[in-house]
């Protein structure tokens, strides 16, 4: 297949809805796939709700959170420079990309389920036999993604962060919703491994993961699906 495309797309939710407590991408979510991709010639384009410079969780650039690719990118000038302009999710084509990858951090749980763009991006992109891979909270962009009417994680196997992670990071009484029981309540085969281990699942075109330390496999499952299953070419 030609180059493969796929964009990245990040949160503009800076605050645990009305509390003090600060939020947004988690880096090494981002920062992970990002080189998966590039390093693997992927064309990558990043985005966000609102466009522009999305909020870094402070968290997610604390020592013990700090990895190597996040290490890398906070140095690229290029990656940076992409970060400070991410495009507005609708202002997306759909069939310019061939995947998606939504990044995780708290964020997400408020801007992704209500977003109409990103849904019909997820939407386009999966009828035209694209993946769509989601890191951790990431996943809060599929609630409301439909397919032929129905949702479209009904029936699928699929992660996502844990309640009993949520728990160890202090953000149950925090966030709008569980992630893990709105995933269950839409017929999803959910599945969670050890808190903070990998945990990866690939069904068909859609790829989930648990946490941050999944990250890396989700771009490399997506990848892996992009090559298997080319998109219909509606490209311009």
């Amino acid at each position: 297949m030609a180059c493969p495309r796929v964009a990245v797309v990040l949160t503009s939710t800076a605050r645990f809805g009305e509390s003090d407590r600060p939020t947004g991408f988690w880096y090494e979510e981002l920062a992970a796939p990002y080189y998966a991709l590039t390093d693997a010639g992927v064309g990558v384009t990043m985005a966000s709700i609102a466009g522009g410079q999305p909020p870094a969780d402070p968290a997610s650039l604390a020592p013990p959170a700090v990895t190597d690719a996040v290490n890398l990118f906070r140095t690229d000038s290029d990656a940076l420079a992409r970060l400070a302009a991410t495009e507005p999710v609708a202002g997306l084509a759909a069939n310019a990309f061939d995947g998606v990858i939504l990044v995780g951090g708290h964020g997400t749980m408020w801007d992704f389920p209500d977003s109409p763009p990103l849904a019909e991006l997820l939407t386009a992109v999966l009828a035209r036999n694209g993946t769509v891979g989601a890191v951790c909270h990431g996943a809060a962009g599929l609630l409301n993604t439909q397919v032929a009417e129905h949702p479209a994680v009904r029936g699928r196997q699929l992660t996502a962060f844990s309640d009993a992670e949520e728990e160890l990071v202090a953000a149950t009484s925090l966030v709008p919703f569980s992630l893990e029981q709105r995933l269950r309540a839409l017929g999803t085969r959910y599945s969670a491994g050890q808190p903070f281990a990998p945990h990866v699942i690939r069904d068909g075109q859609l790829v989930t993961g648990q946490n941050p330390a999944s990250s890396a496999q989700v771009a490399a499952l997506v990848i892996e699906s992009m090559r298997q299953a080319p998109t219909t070419p509606t490209r311009p």
